[in-house]
């Protein structure tokens, strides 16, 4: 038997009267002076709305409309003296958070974003504008990956590393910058601190200045040897936890599998109740496990 899908949206655009949109929640009265808003506002003005709201038909009043998802734009519009916007029209008006998952841009990604406007003929100051941003921060945000090798790149590509972090990786060789975005990952720490203790614990030699004295702010020499002996610890660790994962998940996997059996002959299960009861909990617990993986390796 085959199921018909229903569409979450009807099939084409429709435009609509700004004036004719009722929210279904008000904006709170710091919205307006947020970075948000202005930035908002900015790439409303320079290229136009770029994300359609979304919108439901109003059951109870014709010709209006209530919105789902949008409040923020809708509002730019209005006080840009825009009449009219194009709408996505939902078949649902459940007022649900459309933007529950959303993936914040990271900064690598918005480099690529940067470079490839700048490629199709968008000047640095009309990205500007649309960013709300001054011309020279856009260069600076051209210039990111200056220094940094694919390797390094590839790793955080996704990640939320602000400018100053590429900064502190620039300083060391490619093999290391690789070192220190695998440890940023593995913490799940991406702060600039992390980045300047990677880099206070990195030996000399695998500085892109090797033959530069290296200073840390407030590090006494002898505490920034004693770093670098407990990060390259801490590196060795790592990787010996990487290099025996696969084997400890197959052992864990078999292991699942043979106490599954295990609890499946009642004679065992008797036994285990009338003499190690707290076992056979944790035996169930462990066979009905979908799988030996942590949550957030899944």
């Amino acid at each position: 038997m085959t199921r018909k899908v229903t569409l979450g949206f009807e099939n084409d655009c429709v435009t609509v009267p700004v004036a004719d949109i009722l929210p279904v929640r008000v904006l709170g009265k710091s919205v307006k002076s947020s970075r948000k808003y202005v930035q908002i506002t900015a790439s409303i003005r320079e290229v136009g709305l770029v994300e359609p709201p979304v919108v439901t038909r109003n059951a109870g009043e014709g010709g209006s409309w209530l919105l789902l998802d949008g409040h923020i734009r809708i509002e730019v519009l209005k006080d840009l003296g825009i009449e009219q916007v194009e709408c996505l029209v939902s078949t649902d008006d459940e007022a649900f958070t459309y933007n529950k998952r959303i993936s914040r841009l990271a900064p690598i990604q918005e480099h690529r974003m940067i470079l490839k406007a700048i490629e199709r003929g968008v000047s640095e100051e009309k990205i500007a504008a649309a960013l709300d941003l001054n011309p020279q921060s856009v260069r600076r945000k051209v210039k990111l990956l200056d220094g940094i090798c694919s390797e390094a790149v590839a790793i955080l590509k996704d990640k939320a590393c602000t400018a100053a972090v590429f900064g502190t990786l620039r300083k060391m060789i490619p093999l290391r910058q690789i070192e220190a975005a695998e440890l940023m990952v593995n913490a799940n720490n991406y702060s600039v601190a992390y980045a300047s203790a990677i880099l206070a614990g990195t030996p000399q030699a695998q500085l892109v200045e090797a033959t530069k004295p290296k200073r840390v702010k407030g590090v006494t020499p002898e505490a920034v040897a004693r770093m670098e002996k407990e990060l390259a610890r801490l590196q060795e660790g790592i990787t010996s936890i990487r290099d025996s994962y696969g084997e400890d998940h197959l052992q864990l996997t078999v292991l699942r599998g043979y106490l599954a059996r295990l609890l499946g002959n009642a004679r065992v299960v008797r036994y285990l109740m009338q003499t190690r009861p707290e076992f056979l909990s944790e035996f169930q617990t462990i066979a009905e496990m979908e799988s030996v993986l942590p949550s957030e390796a899944e």
